[in-house]
């Protein structure tokens, strides 16, 4: 879709003749803009606009901005080059991008694809528009300010069924109204799962895609797979989904890191056996600053378990700063003797390690749908960037250095998002128990892999996009926070070596006894 003017029309030559201090106009892509008013204002300084006064402006602009620039200075354009055609396209809500691999190929319309069916394209379609609507504005605004994510953002996710679907399939579902009708809740498989979370991830902002309710991701599966209670697992999913309350898991200490056995937050029985009474510290808990429940590991008499803990006495978050935005919520928590209903098990006594594990798969399984979507944003951006950036008289991309980054950068980003297609598959084929059995070893390899292709791709980024690619604002933002932050997946949710190790642990339980 083209940019939206006055109607009026000129002549190439009338614009020349706009070439002074008085009267400043220039093209764009057929499109006149006066800024005769905003020199002052420009924050290039006003020598920049004065050199194209009067000219066709429009690969010095596209050698220096995006094109969202000219959406936010619209108002400055006042009609169009009479007989001519904007050819430059103006992206619109909910749209597909026509880059090239900017989009997995089971939505590039010239491919197929055997696991996807027209609810999966109508809930992408649905999810994009949403997300570019709703939670990329803000998530733009928050990643800046380190704000937490608002409570009008997630009313509305709630509202809209975005905060059920982000659990994975499941009963939490039925019934559900999920964007407008756009997926039914009972058909709703690991597929729609994955994209959702694809789709949420392209605001491009590493901080506030943790800090919007990620905590809840990883937490609110350990209450609905394991608390006996009832009526207190009723009791804390309404009030989840319904966005009145927030949780986040709570498992990772300083003393332990990815040693899960070695927790030491510990949890003792009441003489009265009706409480625990738990002491100890996390860290590194995402959401935990501002979170109203806390799904935490902790040691009893006989080994690990896991204990559902309300914010109140004997519970104290700080933040932690980070590489990335605080928007996360980052926290260290301590309690402090603090009591706990033996009610609040999830699971058996002294065997969380079970509930922590189950809980695992799906955390790094939505991990690496991310990382895979985040390369694939900086994929295109790169290409959009070699195409329309100038250097030594030449488009980056007529170099073939750079091609040659851009060919590895796609081939990692392909790939990986095969391999995820695959084992997504499977999760859709297996029950709970079977997963659990049969893929902690592939979810394993498959994050360990996709975070080391994350290196990669940012370091080649960085690259193409040089000073850009090390700049916060502008044109090379997306490349910037990405190369910042890509570690945060490479360590949280299992460690790369730790993952790499278990994979192959696992593999070797399957070893024939007998071989050449």
């Amino acid at each position: 879709m083209s940019l939206q003017v006055p109607s009026k029309t000129f002549t190439r030559e009338e614009v020349k003749k706009h070439n002074t201090e008085d009267s400043t106009w220039f093209i764009i892509d057929t499109v006149v803009y006066d800024v005769s008013d905003f020199l002052d204002a420009h924050p290039g300084g006003e020598a920049v606009l004065r050199q194209v006064a009067g000219k066709d402006a429009t690969s010095a602009f596209y050698n220096l901005h995006r094109h969202e620039v000219l959406q936010k200075y619209a108002d400055l354009a006042i009609g169009t080059i009479a007989g001519e055609k904007q050819s430059i396209i103006t992206p619109q809500l909910g749209e597909l991008s026509p880059v090239p691999y900017a989009e997995p190929l089971w939505l590039t319309p010239q491919f197929k694809s055997p696991y996807f069916n027209a609810s999966h394209r109508r809930l992408q379609r649905a999810m994009r528009e949403f997300t570019d609507k709703h939670i990329t504005p803000e998530a733009l605004e928050k990643e800046r300010t380190g704000e937490y994510v608002s409570q009008e953002l997630i009313e509305k996710m709630s509202k809209a069924g975005v905060l059920h679907m982000r659990m994975g399939p499941g009963k939490h579902l039925h019934g559900v109204n999920l964007l407008d009708g756009a997926v039914d809740g009972k058909e709703f498989d690991y597929f729609h799962d994955m994209i959702c979370s694809q789709e949420a991830v392209r605001a491009a902002c590493r901080g506030f895609q943790d800090g919007n309710m990620a905590g809840m991701v990883i937490g609110l599966t350990c209450i609905l797979n394991f608390c006996k209670n009832q009526a207190l697992k009723q009791r804390v999913e309404e009030e989840v989904f319904s966005g009145k309350k927030k949780i986040c898991l709570a498992i990772t200490e300083a003393f332990a890191g990815s040693d899960v056995a070695g927790l030491r937050t510990t949890a003792v029985k009441t003489p009265d056996g009706k409480h625990y009474i738990v002491n100890g510290t996390k860290k590194w808990i995402t959401n935990g600053v501002f979170c109203d429940y806390f799904v935490t590991g902790v040691r009893t008499d006989k080994g690990l378990s896991v204990l559902f803990i309300e914010r109140g006495e004997g519970v104290e978050t700080k933040p932690i700063k980070t590489s990335y935005s605080p928007a996360a919520g980052t926290a260290y928590i301590t309690f402090d003797n603090v009591k706990v209903p033996v009610e609040n098990l999830l699971g058996e006594e002294n065997k969380g390690i079970y509930v922590i594990l189950s809980n695992f798969n799906h955390e790094r399984w939505t991990m690496a749908c991310a990382t895979i979507r985040y390369m694939r944003l900086v994929v295109e951006e790169s290409l959009k960037w070699a195409h329309q950036r100038l250097v030594f008289n030449k488009r980056l991309i007529d170099q073939p250095v750079i091609r040659q980054k851009l060919a590895k950068m796609i081939a990692l980003c392909e790939s990986h998002q095969s391999w995820l297609e695959t084992i997504t598959y499977q999760m859709c084929q297996m029950p709970y128990s079977e997963q659990s059995k049969h893929l902690g070893g592939p979810i394993a390899l498959l994050k360990m892999s996709c975070t080391r292709a994350a290196h990669e791709i940012a370091d080649e980024a960085v690259q193409i996009w040089g000073g850009r690619g090390l700049t916060q604002t502008g044109m090379g933002r997306v490349i910037e926070n990405f190369n910042r932050t890509y570690k945060f997946d490479a360590i949280l949710g299992g460690a790369e070596e730790v993952l790499g190790d278990l994979g192959v642990r696992q593999a070797m339980k399957n070893m024939p006894k007998a071989v050449l």
